[in-house]
């Protein structure tokens, strides 16, 4: 069965642009032109991947991305102003999984929306669970738990710490992660690393705002550290 995305944007032009050109490579799309008309085609539909533009007649995209938060983890590539790092970051930290500035080529639409379903799709059954005392990562089911509660993450940052944790004790740098998660090259300064680290550490840290598993080394990167109670 082909993945269904959901599109949800009141531009009838792009929309329909966007739905010839992804059925035209094999998916299944459904469209909604509001955000709160978004909110319930994925409580109805629940489809496998959200296009969500930030600019919306009702409620906008951060709302919206906030909404379907509450009870999904659907994947969800959101629609930002050209080089607009603050629309960017704050859809980073409401739990969107990736963004593309307008205008974009759709082929690069493409390639990302089918990382993150990628991503989402996992690994495989014989990839081992990773255990750091309380803390329990299993690629294979895509799950983290806390002693024994799970954690919720986006699909972004599910791979960000297993990137990390498969890594345990080595500084990672800024760009390794990127290259770990995406598989392409990024500017090394993006701040969208720092969001999806700083979602993280709410999940599995204790204290957050004093970490103890996800270390940040000034100047170098990131390490998952290997001995955690």
């Amino acid at each position: 069965m082909a993945d269904e995305v959901l599109i949800v944007d009141d531009d009838a032009r792009l929309a329909a642009m966007l739905s010839d050109y992804l059925t035209g490579n094999g998916f299944g799309v459904a469209r909604a032109e509001t955000g709160r008309g978004g909110v319930d085609a994925v409580r109805r539909r629940t489809p496998d991947a959200v296009i969500l533009d930030i600019m919306l007649p009702d409620i906008d995209g951060f709302e919206t991305c906030r909404l379907i938060r509450a009870f999904s983890d659907v994947p969800v590539l959101m629609l930002t102003a050209k080089g607009d790092e603050t629309d960017r970051i704050v859809g980073l930290e409401l739990g969107a999984d990736d963004y593309l500035p307008k205008p974009f080529n759709p082929r690069e639409l493409l390639a990302r929306l089918k990382a993150i379903l990628r991503r989402r799709g996992g690994g495989t059954d014989a990839q081992r669970v990773m255990r750091f005392g309380k803390l329990e990562i299993d690629p294979g089911s895509r799950t983290a738990r806390l002693d024994g509660a799970d954690r919720a993450m986006t699909s972004h940052q599910f791979d960000l710490l297993v990137a990390l944790a498969e890594n345990a004790g080595r500084i990672l740098s800024r760009e390794q992660l990127m290259d770990m998660v995406k598989g392409e090259e990024l500017e090394a300064f993006d701040r969208s690393i720092d969001v999806h680290v700083s979602r993280i550490r709410a999940a599995i840290e204790a204290d957050p705002k004093a970490p103890k598993r996800l270390i940040t080394v000034r100047g170098s990167g990131y390490v998952f550290a290997r001995q955690q109670d």
